[in-house]
């Protein structure tokens, strides 16, 4: 695959971070790549790795001469890095971001990226509940969709070498709204991630009483809550506060359908009960028939463990 920059620099090596690397290596996207976190212990590990050609801990000197800035770190602290670099951008790069709340990202970082810079915010809806430089794998982006949420004076040019990057690494790309994107990622993932942190909190309140056996009988439900439960609190903590208004929103919406579930439950209420399961049902056909999941049983599990 061609070369799309002659420079790259990831700020922040964790799970997408580390992916990125890896796949730009892979398919010859760069022909340089510097890495920079602020833990020393986690840039000596994505150097143990080999996942750059130069590595730092200041993200300034990782930007210098880089066409391509990539800032993967918590929405917390989007703000601070764009600070930090800003002074060192070259005129001409993109620079984007990896971050689930655009909102919340474009008013820390854009009031700091100066003029003949092109910042264009983005959201790879991909990972797993792992972290960290050794989290990352090629693929990981493969099918996936990517979200980019450009400012109104965006420069298309530059827009369209963003987007080609993106889809050499597997990805489907599509441009929307920072607030459509919020709204639609509180309930597609925030909401989802919550309610598995809750269930799964409540199960450990009740360890005490149930004498471990919440875990030693746990069903596929429980068990599947806690894959989402075991995301990195850091970032889900940022995720929260970053993306307020939009999930306050959806929890306000949600306690609504939990009361009208309780209701029919209480009531007896078959026809309401066995009416919610049947939509719900469909819905879940539609993300496999949109190739955003496998329809094998129990997730494929079963086929992993034969391996």
């Amino acid at each position: 695959m061609a070369k799309q920059f002659e420079t790259i620099a990831l700020i922040g090596i964790g799970l997408i971070g580390s992916s990125i690397a890896r796949e730009i290596k892979d398919k010859g996207l760069a022909g340089s790549v510097v890495i920079s976190t602020r833990s020393d212990a986690t840039l000596k590990r994505a150097q143990e790795l080999n996942l750059g050609d130069r590595y730092t801990t200041s993200a300034a000197e990782a930007v210098k001469d880089a066409d391509l800035v990539i800032v993967s770190v918590p929405v917390g602290a989007s703000g601070t890095v764009a600070a930090e670099i800003a002074a060192n951008l070259k005129p001409g790069a993109i620079v984007t971001d990896v971050g689930s709340t655009k909102g919340s990202v474009i008013a820390q970082m854009a009031p700091h990226i100066p003029q003949g810079v092109h910042f264009i915010p983005g959201h790879p809806i991909a990972g797993t509940e792992y972290s960290g430089p050794d989290a990352g794998f090629i693929g990981l982006f493969k099918g996936r969709w990517c979200i980019l949420t450009p400012l109104p004076d965006t420069d298309e040019t530059a827009k369209a070498k963003l987007r080609a990057f993106w889809e050499a690494l597997g990805s489907m790309v599509d441009d929307m709204d920072p607030e459509h994107h919020d709204k639609v990622l509180a309930i597609v993932s925030h909401l989802p991630h919550i309610i598995a942190y809750n269930i799964v909190g409540t199960a450990d309140d009740l360890e005490a009483v149930t004498e471990s056996e919440v875990i030693k009988y746990s069903a596929s439900g429980f068990r599947d809550f806690t894959r989402l439960a075991a995301s990195d609190p850091t970032m889900w903590r940022d995720v929260c506060l970053h993306n307020k208004d939009a999930i306050l929103e959806m929890l306000a919406r949600f306690s609504e359908d939990l009361a009208y579930l309780q209701r029919a439950i209480r009531w007896g209420d078959g026809d309401k009960l066995f009416d919610l399961f049947t939509r719900t049902r469909a819905i879940r056909r539609s993300i496999v028939q949109a190739g955003q999941d496998t329809d094998m049983a129990d997730f494929g599990r079963h086929a992993m463990d034969q391996k």
